[in-house]
């Protein structure tokens, strides 16, 4: 049975696979790898940490979607504030990363003085399984998210720590506003961002 890459809601019971998922796409990631350098405990890590960030952040106050091998994570203006973890968040969070919390925590404080001020959509999370690569369940999911953004007449912003996936929003409409270098030597954020479009076309 094909898998597809037609976008559906992720809901909370849909944590396993959307972990899973997640932890696949985001192996090689340079952030990851900075927060999860250990290779060998670094995809149960990945699971634990998509899971608390979906079933306690954004799967709750966020707008989350799903193909058969993709994710996404998205914050609408009205789910900002809602959006930010709790104690016991942090708390978990925190168990998870270990001796690499303190580098996670001031990079997440960096990143958010760098936090438009502006309303607008916020892409947090978005990856889908290399094993499903090029079948079209991350374009879906972004093409679903701009469309909303657009609907309401908004920019998107989002945070990139892959060079490579640059060239691939960009071709979805968002330029480079700037970098952002991670605190303790880790690699470097791209911020961008994404006007609204009258067309939902992406």
């Amino acid at each position: 049975m094909p898998i597809t890459n037609t976008p559906k809601r992720a809901e909370i019971v849909d944590a396993e696979p959307v972990s899973r998922t997640l932890a696949a796409a985001f192996d090689d990631d340079p952030m990851t790898r900075w927060f999860f350098p250990d290779d060998a405990t670094r995809p149960a890590s990945l699971i634990r940490y998509f899971t608390t960030l979906f079933t306690r952040q954004y799967g709750l106050h966020g707008v989350c979607e799903r193909t058969d091998a993709a994710a996404s994570f998205w914050v609408s203006p009205e789910g900002r504030d809602k959006a930010v973890p709790d104690a016991e968040t942090i708390a978990e969070l925190t168990d998870i990363l270990g001796e690499r919390a303190p580098l996670f925590r001031d990079a997440v404080e960096l990143a958010a003085k760098h936090s438009p001020t502006e309303p607008h959509w916020y892409l947090a999370v978005i990856g889908a399984d290399p094993a499903a690569q090029g079948r079209g369940h991350g374009s879906a999911l972004l093409r679903s998210g701009l469309a909303k953004a657009d609907a309401a007449g908004l920019p998107v912003y989002l945070e990139s720590s892959k060079p490579a996936n640059i060239p691939v929003y960009e071709h979805f409409g968002f330029t480079v506003l700037g970098e952002v270098e991670l605190p303790g030597g880790g690699p470097v954020l791209w911020a961008m961002r994404r006007a609204p479009r009258p067309d939902t076309g992406a």
